[in-house]
């Protein structure tokens, strides 16, 4: 394991056991989000980096009984936090890095990705490697239940002409990775840039 991906596990096994109570209000944040991923009942979808899983039970009822709903996450604390509020009846959870997906080449519907972006350690291969598991024409949503300078304000940080969420920044490095962006909303109450699979 890479030095990035220990300092990720550490940064998130040490809030996996408060992460829900500290944003407990997000629930109608992500259901809206993922009413745009406009899932069908038996759609396949992934929550790359799902952390304790929140987004789960509105994917699960987004594809319905019969879908498929997969939670990855690289830290097993956030995973084990995830079991604890009974997000494992929603979706399979997965121990496991966007880098390298245990799964087949173009087997789902679309990816959803909430506070991914900026915890990728090598974003261009990460999103290569999702737009791999996708089909073509499925769809990747990259979220944050917080705009870009809403999240600064609270980190008392500026935001920098570098940070890869800047629409500037994100749309060619989405396109370089195989996915063309379709829309961008950068809000103080969310963020959500959406993408299609090229090809």
């Amino acid at each position: 394991m890479s030095h990035d991906h220990t300092k990720v596990q550490e940064f998130f096994t040490a809030r996996a056991a408060d992460w829900d109570t500290r944003f407990p209000d997000d629930g109608p944040a992500y259901r809206a989000a993922i009413a745009e991923l406009a899932l069908r009942p038996g759609s396949s979808v992934l929550d790359a980096g799902c952390g304790t899983g929140r987004a789960l039970p509105a994917l699960r009822e987004a594809v319905g009984p019969s879908g498929m709903v997969l939670g990855a996450d690289l830290t097993p604390a956030m995973l084990e936090a995830a079991t604890r509020a009974g997000r494992h009846h929603d979706g399979h959870l997965l121990l496991a890095d966007v880098a390298r997906l245990p799964l087949r080449t173009q087997t789902l519907d679309a990816v959803f990705g909430a506070g991914l972006i900026s915890h990728l350690s090598n974003p261009e291969d990460n999103l290569r490697e999702l737009r791999r598991v996708v089909r073509p024409g499925g769809l990747l949503a990259l979220f944050h239940p917080i705009g870009r300078a809403a999240l600064a304000a609270r980190q008392g940080r500026q935001i920098t002409p570098d940070d890869l969420r800047a629409e500037a920044n994100l749309g060619p490095l989405l396109a370089g990775s195989g996915w063309l962006m379709t829309s961008y909303v950068d809000e103080d109450e969310r963020f959500l840039a959406m993408a299609t699979r090229e090809g």
